[in-house]
C-alpha cells in the first residue's frame, strides 16, 4: 500500500474527515478559554487548547476503533473500518494513537505546573472512554467529562487556579454530551441491543426523547449559572436563548425516532455550541 493510500486510512481512522467530535469537544473547550480569558485569551493558549483538541479528538476516536475492532465487525455501518477491516493492524493503531497523544503532551509543555498534573485524568478519561460501554449504564455521562475536562484545563492554564465555575461549566458539558450522544445512541439502539453495549438510549427507553430534552434543559441552566458567576451579559443571555430554539428544533427531529432525522439531530448540535460561544464572544466585544 503506497504512502497516498496509507494517509487516507488514518485520515478515516482519526475521523478528521468527519469533523463533528472534533468541534462537540472544542466547543466547551474554547467557552472555558474565553471565560477564563475575560474576553482576551492569550494567542499561546487559544493556539495549544484548539490544536489540542484536535490531536486528543483524533487519538480517541483510533483508541474507539482499537477497543471496538470485535464489535464492529458485527454491525453494518463500521465493519468497513480500518482496523475491523484489516486494513490497519491493532498495533498499527495503537502507534498512531501513541503519537497523537504524545505530540498533545508536548504542547502543553509551555503551560504551568496543574495544567500538566490535569492532563494525566483527561488523557486517563479519553483513554478508558470507550470501554465504559461495556459496564457504565450511560456511558454518555463519561463521555461528557471527558469531552469537557478542556474545561478546567482552560482555567488552569489561565489563572493557575480552577474556580468553581469551571465544575459548573464541565457538569454542564455532561448534560449537554447526554442530549446529544443520547441523540446518536438512538441510531444504533437495535445494534446496541444485539450486542449487549450500554447506552442512555436504552437506559432511558421510551422516555429517550424526554430525556434529552431535560438534559438540555439542566445544561442552559448550568451555562446561565455559568455566566452569572462569570459576570456576563445580555448578549450571553441572548447566545443562550438562540442556543434554547435549537433545542426545539432538535425536539421537532427527534420526536419520531427516525434514525436519519435523529442522526441530523446529533449533528446540528454543532450549531448549539457555536451558540453559546458566539454570544460569550459579542458579550465581550461589546464592553
Amino acid at each position: 500500500m503506497n504512502l497516498t493510500n496509507r494517509l487516507a486510512l488514518y485520515l478515516q481512522l482519526t475521523r478528521l474527515n468527519r469533523p463533528i467530535g472534533i468541534l462537540l469537544l472544542l466547543w466547551p473547550t474554547l467557552w472555558a478559554v474565553w471565560l477564563a480569558g475575560s474576553g482576551h485569551p492569550s494567542r499561546l493558549i487559544v493556539f495549544i487548547f484548539t490544536l489540542g483538541t484536535v490531536l486528543m479528538r483524533s487519538a480517541g476516536c483510533v483508541i474507539n476503533d482499537y477497543a471496538d475492532r470485535d464489535i464492529d465487525k458485527h454491525v453494518k455501518r463500521t465493519k468497513e473500518r480500518p482496523i475491523t477491516s484489516g486494513r490497519v493492524s491493532a498495533r498499527e493503531a495503537l502507534y498512531l494513537a501513541a503519537g497523537l497523544s504524545i505530540a498533545a503532551g508536548l504542547l502543553i509543555l509551555p503551560l504551568n505546573k496543574l495544567t500538566l498534573l490535569l492532563s494525566i485524568p483527561a488523557v486517563f478519561l479519553a483513554a478508558s472512554y470507550p470501554y465504559t460501554k461495556r459496564f457504565f449504564t450511560i456511558p454518555q455521562a463519561y463521555l461528557g467529562i471527558a469531552f469537557g475536562f478542556g474545561i478546567p484545563m482552560a482555567y488552569a492554564a489561565t489563572l493557575g487556579d480552577v474556580p468553581p465555575v469551571a465544575w459548573v461549566m464541565l457538569l454542564a458539558n455532561v448534560f449537554w454530551a447526554i442530549a446529544y450522544d443520547t441523540e446518536y445512541a438512538m441510531v444504533d439502539r437495535d445494534d446496541d441491543v444485539h450486542l449487549g453495549i450500554h447506552s442512555s438510549a436504552l437506559f432511558f427507553g421510551r422516555y429517550d426523547v424526554l430525556a434529552v430534552m431535560v438534559c438540555y434543559v439542566i445544561t442552559l441552566l448550568l451555562l446561565a449559572l455559568a455566566g452569572l458567576m462569570s459576570g456576563l451579559g445580555l448578549a450571553y443571555f441572548v447566545g443562550l436563548l438562540v442556543a434554547s430554539c435549537i433545542t426545539i428544533y432538535h425536539y421537532t427531529l427527534i420526536k419520531t425516532r427516525d434514525r436519519d432525522r435523529c442522526f441530523k439531530a446529533f449533528l446540528h448540535n454543532n450549531w448549539f455550541g457555536a451558540a453559546v460561544f458566539a454570544g460569550m464572544v459579542l458579550d465581550y466585544w461589546m464592553r
